[in-house]
């Protein structure tokens, strides 16, 4: 084990800062029912890679391009006779095809795409930590400045915006966060599993906690325990480490629901 540490330590660190914002973060998709926006970012994001090494951008430009594309049109689409959640699979769907495709066909990225799909945390070096830990205290930052706000609209909305909460500038600045994390953690999990990585401790924590702020805390709590687990994981089994890291939390996930269920039995 030693003699890995200082190859998984960068990785490992670079962790426990995106478990720190995917946690809570991951609290506020849930309660708001927005998984599939999560996806439609995640998804984008890798377009918005694929497009700036085809144009010889910088994959951050790229991303955000697209990331801003993507809120703008969901913002702008607003039709009563089509559900939310059809039109944001219809945009997922479409933009990973958009991302395979200039991948495998305008760049000469195709070696790297399993690494885009599933992330590869242990790619992370000294350097990228000190950009990384910014983001993720800005994020943090960003994340506390509307929680209050984010909680009263998944309570409710009409009471929300009675107590003066603006809720399209409220969706704005969680769109913007939510896109700014995908970006961050697509390295990490790669851009099929960001979802897993935010729903599932979230999913974990909302089992045993009685309160907001218990789940969102619960939340980082199981977040850590994966991603920890995960990176040594992929190590001694020589997979993936997005791929490890959310099996960890799903098989918690299942775990846990399963304790939960005895618990209410023996109660």
């Amino acid at each position: 084990m030693s003699q890995w540490l200082p190859i998984i330590a960068p990785a490992w660190i670079a962790g426990v800062f995106i478990a720190l914002l995917s946690a809570p973060l991951g609290c506020l998709v849930l309660w708001r029912r927005l998984a599939f926006f999560a996806d439609t970012l995640a998804h984008g994001a890798l377009f918005g890679i694929a497009l700036a090494a085809w144009l010889g951008l910088p994959a951050d430009l790229g991303m955000g391009l697209i990331s801003l594309v993507v809120i703008l049109a969901m913002t702008a689409v607003n039709d009563n006779r089509l559900p939310t959640d059809a039109v944001l699979a219809v945009l997922s769907a479409t933009l990973l095809c958009f991302g395979l495709l200039t991948f495998t066909q305008l760049t000469q990225q195709q070696a790297n795409v399993l690494g885009f799909l599933f992330g590869n945390l242990l790619d992370v070096d000294w350097s990228d930590l000190p950009k990384l830990a910014c983001l993720s205290v800005i994020g943090l930052g960003v994340l506390c400045y509307i929680w209050q706000a984010q909680i009263k609209l998944a309570t409710s909305e009409p009471l929300a915006q009675i107590a003066g909460i603006s809720r399209v500038r409220q969706q704005l600045f969680f769109m913007g966060l939510l896109a700014g994390f995908c970006t961050v953690a697509l390295q990490a999990v790669g851009s099929l599993l960001i979802s897993g990585l935010l729903i599932l401790p979230a999913l974990i924590a909302r089992l045993f906690a009685k309160s907001p702020t218990q789940m969102a805390l619960f939340a980082i709590i199981f977040a850590q325990i994966g991603v920890s687990a995960g990176i040594w994981g992929s190590v001694w089994l020589d997979i993936q480490t997005g791929l490890a890291i959310v099996l960890v939390l799903a098989l918690g996930f299942f775990a846990a629901f399963i304790i939960s269920k005895l618990n209410q039995k023996n109660a």
